[in-house]
């Protein structure tokens, strides 16, 4: 409520101003000092557009550079450099154009301004202007948006044979994360086998589901490719992970993937950045609900030898909620009973027909 009266005051107090410049107007009309007073205003006004432009420089300038830690993490994948330096040629040659094209508005507003007896010169076509303005931003513009293109390709395109894949599953508000067993390859899945225990909807008359384990945290070998599988149960979500450079959707309906190769471990990072602390984080960045602030996620790079002793230690889903498959026979034994009790029936509707 409070809220809600200061920004009624502040539209009245607009418009009681606008009211007053209105009334000044009409009043120097009458009095015959209108044009002196515009000439005044004009002046004042490319002086403040200059200002604008200095102290707005300034201030961008200054926001930049305090800012720049936060707006570039420690890169921890191999894409992740090649990605920097594509989107920081794009800001660089955006950069030079926005600042050409923002000095040049200000410079003009004042140096243009209106006075007593200018007329503004104006001529309807130029040939070679046209061209410049169209053919070198199309130049530019396609170079980059080709290695835009390359990069995406190469990040979305097959991962290598000897990914280390595993499975990312968003819901609100959490993640699920599920590893492939000995047989490395993930089993199926399917929204109608979904409980309050087997919340990814494993479906185990899949064998390969069987020695699939699933993982409180992400864990990933150092110096080699790893797949992210993506889907999401619900709505729209996003896996974004900073200091890797990934950022991909999680689309319900719509499986999405995305591979990278993680080069420094978590131990390296915190030595890196002098935090003991420091984890690495997958996080959605696509506002999902009421709970979005806390879909968060560990991530341990490990090394080889590490990582592989970690995967040892893990135990199938099946092996630690056996009830899942007892269910599961459960429910096959009744379909079963179901299907040999309606036989005679349909036997019979048969020879009648």
């Amino acid at each position: 409520m409070i809220a809600l009266g200061i920004l009624l005051a502040l539209v009245l107090l607009l418009v009681v101003f606008g009211l007053l410049f209105r009334l000044q107007v009409l009043t120097s009309i009458f009095s015959g000092s209108y044009s002196r007073e515009i000439g005044l205003s004009n002046r004042v006004n490319a002086i403040l557009m200059l200002v604008f432009m200095v102290v707005g420089g300034g201030a961008f300038a200054y926001s930049f550079v305090a800012n720049w830690d936060k707006m570039n993490p420690p890169i921890a994948s191999v894409h992740g450099a090649h990605l920097e330096r594509m989107f920081w040629t794009t800001m660089l040659i955006i950069g030079i154009v926005f600042v050409i094209t923002q000095v040049a508005l200000f410079v003009y507003s004042y140096r243009y301004q209106y006075r007593e007896g200018r007329r503004a010169y104006f001529f309807a076509h130029n040939n070679k202007i046209e061209i410049i303005w169209t053919v070198i931003p199309a130049i530019v513009m396609s170079g980059l948006i080709f290695g835009g293109w390359k990069q995406w390709t190469s990040i979305t395109g097959p991962a290598p044979k000897d990914s280390v894949v595993l499975e990312v599953v968003a819901k609100q508000f959490n993640w699920m994360v599920r590893y492939p067993g000995r047989d490395q390859q993930l089993g199926a899945s399917n929204f109608r086998m979904i409980d309050a225990t087997n919340e990814m909807g494993l479906d185990f008359n899949d064998q390969k589901n069987l020695d699939d384990f699933t993982a409180s945290e992400i864990h990933v070998p150092k110096g080699h490719p790893v797949l992210l599988k993506i889907r999401s149960r619900d709505v729209l979500h996003a896996v974004y992970m900073p200091h890797f450079r990934v950022q991909m959707y999680a689309v319900p309906g719509m499986p999405t993937r995305f591979w990278f190769t993680p080069t420094k471990t978590t131990d390296e990072m915190r030595s890196q950045t002098g935090n003991p602390n420091f984890n690495y984080e997958l996080a959605c960045n696509q506002i999902c609900g009421r709970g979005h602030f806390a879909m968060k996620l560990n991530i341990i790079v490990d090394e080889p030898d590490d990582y592989v002793a970690w995967y040892a230690q893990q135990k199938p889903f099946v092996e630690q909620n056996p009830e899942v498959l007892a269910n599961l026979k459960q429910n096959q034994a009744g379909s079963v009973e179901e299907a040999t009790a309606a036989a005679p029936a349909a036997i019979e509707a048969k020879a009648s027909l």
